[in-house]
């Protein structure tokens, strides 16, 4: 065979070999992985008795690795010292537990790991995995099972832990607030079934707390709470059901400043309803003081005339179960201007009022100063009513569909408590076609009355309520379109509120019935029947 012909038969096999390769089409990095990683062995072994170790091993297949922990896992009981887990922020074939605390003797230790354990590279979660050691001759198997609910919410908070202290010697209501529980579990982000395994038999107070700092204790500024009215005994059968709320707070005073001429703030958490502030300083004869709430924070501003001429002045703050002398210094501060603002500013309801405010206590308001005018510029009678404590004067007018309405105060209509007045004031509100709005008729049957009906938002934010004491159709008129829950409250003491719950005064939230969603079409109506399980 010469060389020209050796030349034409490799040219020929190299140009096979690409139109074979051409024909093989694009690689498709085959099927996806699917498959979570597996345990290979553990060091010691799960489910181990006598553990007395300060170290555990637990190997997979393939390179696992860990994230949310914080979140995610959960020790039972809980430790004081946190346990070294690794890897973090890596990847590893073995998870590492590092233990520091001192562990109890004849007790049943559980880590969870939730949804935190995946593999490397596909992220194929390893769900849920227990390693359970015991420090005795036996590892604990009894469980406790239950849900969580909410008491406003239609749905309850994700990741709720659920807990069980032990009722001994040593166990009193205020446990929850200093220690951690004996055994723990958490709803984490899915579910709000609980189940608490690897108990032992014994009496035990069972509670659920959405942990606002996760230290497994109760806050009551942060922390929601439920609890099961009863001590219960273990083994048992019974699934238990929780209501979650947030308590209200006790009151508590902060120390109060001077932040502007005559104008001192007292800062509070809880119900100010009963608070009292009292000067126990001597004042001049004209004397004069007025109290307001600020709109925004837990504040009260008491507001004082003439400037006094001392170096500080002495309050006394009390409420129930609580009192407490405050000394505040005064300094040369401005005194806060006159502002007036007036709500709402565009769009008005037929029944919704007129609400001026102004940012110091207005002292007097003359009413033949202020007018209402229609669309056809007939002057509309109304009336007014002064919210002191708000700073508001209110003011109610009928109103018509479809219809403009222009609203002025002359020059010195109102006077502030130190004297200011304002300028002209002109306002301008309309209101809506009566076919903009739709309505909704609702008859309930079974129900326990008084009872409050409200209408809530998918936030379950209250958009619309009303009140009821006797069997009869309840209708919400001229709605705003848009879908909406429904929501009753069962008012047992007829207060006309929500009372919340406490748990040292062993009291549960008012009851609270949630019905379907429904939605409300301009121009259109809504009738449903409500049907209460006695």
């Amino acid at each position: 065979m010469n060389k020209t012909l050796s030349n034409i038969i490799l040219l020929v096999f190299i140009a096979l070999v690409f139109i074979n390769c051409a024909n093989k089409g694009t690689p498709t990095g085959g099927k996806e992985d699917l498959i979570p990683p597996t345990i290979v062995k553990s060091e010691p072994e799960n489910y181990s008795t006598n553990f007395k170790g300060k170290e555990i091993r637990v190997y997979f297949d393939e390179y696992i690795k860990i994230k949310d922990l914080q979140k995610q896992l959960i020790i039972s009981p809980p430790m004081k010292t946190q346990p070294e887990i690794t890897p973090l922020g890596g990847a590893s074939k073995y998870i590492t537990i590092k233990i520091y605390d001192t562990l109890q003797p004849n007790t049943t230790y559980a880590f969870n790991f939730g949804n935190s354990i995946s593999d490397n590279n596909e992220d194929n979660l390893f769900p849920y995995y227990r390693y359970v050691f015991s420090t005795g001759d036996y590892i604990d198997s009894l469980t406790v099972n239950g849900q969580i609910f909410d008491a406003l919410k239609r749905k309850p908070d994700t990741f709720v832990s659920v807990g069980l202290y032990e009722v001994d010697s040593t166990f009193s209501d205020s446990i929850i607030y200093k220690e951690t529980p004996k055994y723990i579990t958490n709803t984490l982000d899915s579910v709000s079934t609980f189940s608490i395994e690897n108990i032992k038999a014994g009496t035990y107070m069972l509670y659920a707390l959405k942990d606002g700092n996760g230290d497994n204790k109760f806050q009551q500024k942060t922390d929601k709470i439920g609890f099961y009215k009863e001590f219960i005994t273990i083994p048992t059968d019974t699934s238990y059901n929780l209501k979650l709320f947030s308590e209200d707070l006790d009151f508590k005073a902060f120390r109060p400043s001077l932040i502007a001429g005559e104008k001192v703030v007292f800062g509070y958490e809880g119900d100010y309803k009963n608070m009292n502030i009292t000067l126990l300083s001597e004042v001049p004869e004209d004397f004069d003081y007025h109290i307001t709430k600020d709109v925004k924070t837990d504040s009260l501003y008491y507001w004082y005339k003439p400037k006094l001429e001392v170096d500080s002045i002495l309050f006394k703050v009390s409420n129930v179960e609580f009192e407490k002398e405050y000394t505040v210094k005064l300094r040369q501060l401005k005194r806060d201007s006159l502002t007036i603002k007036a709500s709402p500013t565009s769009s008005i309801g037929y029944q919704e009022d007129f609400i001026i405010n102004g940012s110091i206590p207005f002292k007097t308001f003359d009413t033949s100063k202020i007018s209402i005018m229609d669309k056809d510029s007939t002057f509309i009678e109304f009336s007014s009513l002064f919210d002191s404590i708000n700073n508001n004067y209110i003011i109610n007018f009928k109103k018509s569909a479809e219809s403009t309405y222009k609203i002025r105060v002359l020059p010195e209509g109102f006077t502030d408590f130190f004297g200011n007045v304002n300028d002209t004031l002109n306002y301008n509100v309309r209101t809506k076609k009566e076919s903009d709005f739709g309505y909704a008729r609702f008859t309930l049957v079974n129900a326990k009355y008084p009872i409050i009906l409200q209408l809530t938002n998918e936030k379950d934010e209250v958009k619309f309520e009303q009140y009821a004491t006797k069997a009869e159709a309840i209708d919400f008129l001229n709605l705003d379109p848009g879908k909406y829950f429904i929501r009753v409250i069962h008012d047992a003491n007829g207060n006309k509120i929500f009372d919340t719950g406490n748990y040292l005064k062993k009291i549960q939230p008012e009851k609270v019935s949630f019905f379907k969603e429904i939605e409300i079409r301009a121009d259109w109506g809504v009738s449903d029947i409500l049907e209460f399980k006695e």
